[in-house]
């Protein structure tokens, strides 16, 4: 929990603690100088001098009252942040057992987790060194299109709904020095790099080149980024600082939406009326019903994390490192797994149940990917085996329990007066 209660701090740093006030002000005092220094340049009266320098000194307080008020507030909010952190990273009271590494046979697993992570951050060069010293000598050097005509025949075969992961991707690490991958990874940071500079098209155009495989994922994204592009090009050239041209302004939206939302209509009807009805309110959009539909100041930041989603899904990859998330999910769980191993070891007890912690660990819901639980009756996490089952009544029990209460053919609900026989129970799928 401290480590949640961390990352909420960290994004209040970074929402009050901003540098860019003090900045400002630094510029106003550089301004003023520079003006002064001109006009005393060109002043040949010693009493117009007097009287420049003079009518500087209360702007000139006034700008550094207020950097040093900035300035107090980025300290404070530092200061608060340093404490946050001594407390999350505090020392931990006690150690993990060392006689047993359970990932010491999974060597492959992890260097192919270190090589994606390497690539994914477009570190090419060092992704390629440490594959040539952690692959064994005598592994065969695949061809350099293995890993995409992989992912391609896997998406082929698979049901819309099945979730792609990494686990998919070959183990052979030489797969991973292919030129097509690298590439590919290159584009979507180049991409990437143009969508935080509020350059929409790169990306359009990659969906475009793609929108059968998006399409058959029931991905809006090609429609998101035009959808992003009509609103940018809406604004007009005083927020966009795109050329004042017929191209651009609500003239611009208007023709970009002509030619180019035609393909969205059975889809998106709704949403493109709306788009093209605020027109009518141009002139005064915030106040008009559509008003909320324009407000994109998170809108590059998203329409950027669904683009690296649906990238990596096409490559057969998933939108985050695996790395990045068994290293946060463990750096989460460890304080209560060093607790707990303290208290089993004082008290001459240890956890037998394997796959399983004996503890719940407090991840963010971002890391939360599969569904989970827990019969009431047995208190114990269904499984393949043991599914969750859904009696006539709208009451859930574990398959085991459910066994265990009937007799014969026939059970008793635990929590209402209601009787049945257990093939009336219906598995179900969270």
């Amino acid at each position: 929990m401290a480590l949640l209660q961390l990352q909420k701090d960290l994004e209040k740093l970074t929402s009050s603690a901003q540098l860019s006030d003090a900045v400002h002000d630094v510029d106003g005092i550089i301004d003023l100088l520079t003006a002064a220094r001109e006009r005393v340049a060109e002043a040949t009266d010693p009493h117009t001098i007097g009287l420049t320098l003079t009518k500087l000194q209360n702007p000139i307080k006034e700008e550094l009252d207020g950097l040093n008020s900035n300035l107090k507030h980025v300290y404070k909010a530092q200061t608060e942040f340093n404490k946050s952190l001594k407390s999350a990273f505090s020392k931990a009271k006690g150690s993990l057992p060392t006689e047993h590494d359970p990932m010491k046979s999974q060597s492959p697993l992890i260097n192919r987790a270190i090589a994606m992570h390497l690539l994914r951050e477009g570190q090419f060069t060092v992704a390629s060194t440490f594959i040539d010293e952690a692959k064994p000598q005598t592994q065969s050097q695949p061809s350099p299109s293995t890993l995409r005509s992989t992912a391609a025949s896997r998406r082929s075969s698979t049901q819309d709904d099945t979730i792609i992961t990494d686990a998919d991707i070959p183990s052979d690490l030489s797969a991973f020095q292919s030129q097509d991958l690298q590439s590919s990874f290159a584009e979507m940071y180049a991409t990437l790099s143009s969508l935080k500079t509020h350059n929409l098209l790169p990306a359009i155009n990659w969906a475009r080149e793609n929108c059968v495989e998006l399409e058959a994922r029931g991905s809006n994204l090609e429609f998101e980024l035009c959808k992003l592009q009509f609103i940018w090009l809406f604004k007009g050239p005083a927020v966009n600082g795109l050329p004042n041209s017929p191209e651009n302004g609500v003239s611009g939206a208007l023709k970009y939406a002509r030619d180019n939302f035609g393909r969205f209509q059975h889809r998106h009807l709704r949403e493109i009326q709306q788009l093209t009805c605020a027109m009518v309110y141009h002139k005064n959009l915030p106040g008009s019903p559509y008003g909320h539909i324009f407000d994109i100041s998170l809108a590059f930041e998203e329409v950027a994390a669904s683009f690296t989603r649906e990238f990596c899904s096409l490559l057969g990859l998933s939108a985050e490192s695996p790395l990045y998330v068994a290293a946060t999910a463990g750096t989460l769980a460890l304080p209560q797994l060093v607790k707990y191993t303290t208290k089993t070891k004082a008290k001459g007890t240890e956890w037998t149940t394997a796959n399983e912690l004996a503890f719940e660990t407090p991840l963010p819901k971002s890391m939360m990917y599969h569904p989970i639980f827990v019969c009431p009756v047995s208190k114990e996490q269904t499984t393949g085996a043991n599914p969750p089952m859904i009696l006539p009544c709208g009451h859930v029990l574990a398959r085991e329990s459910l066994q265990r209460l009937a007799k014969g053919s026939r059970y008793k609900c635990p929590y209402c007066p209601s009787e049945g026989i257990t093939k009336d129970a219906e598995e179900i799928i969270l």
